[in-house]
């Protein structure tokens, strides 16, 4: 614990000021202008837009999440079969890991849209290209998230992997396990807790990001960032707390995700 605290304390200290900082303004305690007032009219007046604000954010962070869990594991067990194929995807997953995703989006766009380089591959013209890019489905945003997260996935697992699961499979086979068998026996519960711990990030990061949502996704309905950003930056002040409702909103779905991981994980801890 006290290896962690130099880099904790900077952390707790500037996520709960934050926290804290929304929370008052929310709650009408630090307003920018008039009274303080405790009144809890910030989080009723957006409720209409938080109704359809908070299942668009989880179902988008669940798929980005599922869909980099599954590509990650994928990518982990192919990285340690051959110390060549390691080294190879290993390069590929830690140069993937810093891309900031403004770029990401950016290239994802430009990948995917109706005129992009993707249909013009494939000789689609753009009016029969399916709308990839602010398109009902979210697609394009779920694909960026899956793309950016499966890579820390595949490092993390690939890790644990690297370092443990080639003696247990060689002990396995040699009391007769099949290819199945030492998967479903060895490599998936020793990848279990580092493929929960690191889904587990990638879901709660992806909740509570906005960048990739407002280049790619569509205008109505708002993921809770985008609806956050939105009214807090708004010229109406009134509108401000209720940006800062919705920010409070998010952390607690964040923070409530975090429970629940941590209550699975030990779970997979105990099975692994």
């Amino acid at each position: 614990m006290l290896l962690v605290l130099p880099a904790l304390v900077p952390v707790v200290a500037v996520v709960g000021a934050a926290l804290t900082s929304a929370l008052l303004a929310a709650l009408g305690l630090a307003p920018l202008v008039g009274e303080p007032r405790l009144t809890g009219a910030a989080f009723t007046a957006p409720a209409d837009q938080l109704a359809s604000a908070v299942p668009l954010s989880l179902a988008i962070a669940a798929a980005a999440t599922a869909a980099a869990a599954a590509v990650g594991l994928a990518l982990a067990l192919a990285a340690v079969a051959t110390a060549r194929r390691s080294r190879l995807l290993g390069a590929l997953s830690a140069a993937t890991v810093p891309v900031p995703h403004l770029v990401g989006a950016a290239a994802m766009g430009l990948l995917l849209a109706d005129a992009g380089f993707l249909p013009r591959l494939l000789g689609v013209a753009p009016e029969d290209w399916p709308a990839l890019v602010g398109g009902r489905w979210w697609v394009a945003v779920v694909a960026e998230y899956a793309w950016k997260e499966s890579a820390f996935v595949a490092l993390v697992v690939g890790g644990v992997l690297a370092s443990r699961s080639r003696s247990y499979g060689e002990t396995a086979a040699v009391l007769g396990a099949g290819r199945w068998a030492r998967f479903r026996t060895v490599t998936l519960p020793l990848a279990a807790p580092a493929l929960g711990a690191a889904s587990a990030i990638s879901f709660v990061y992806v909740l509570g990001s906005y960048e990739v949502a407002a280049l790619l996704g569509r205008a109505a309905p708002e993921p809770l960032p985008v609806l956050a950003v939105r009214l807090s930056t708004s010229i109406d002040l009134a509108a401000r707390p209720q940006g800062a409702a919705v920010a409070v909103v998010t952390a607690g779905l964040a923070l409530l995700a975090v429970v629940l991981a941590l209550r699975a994980l030990r779970r997979l801890a105990a099975w692994g």
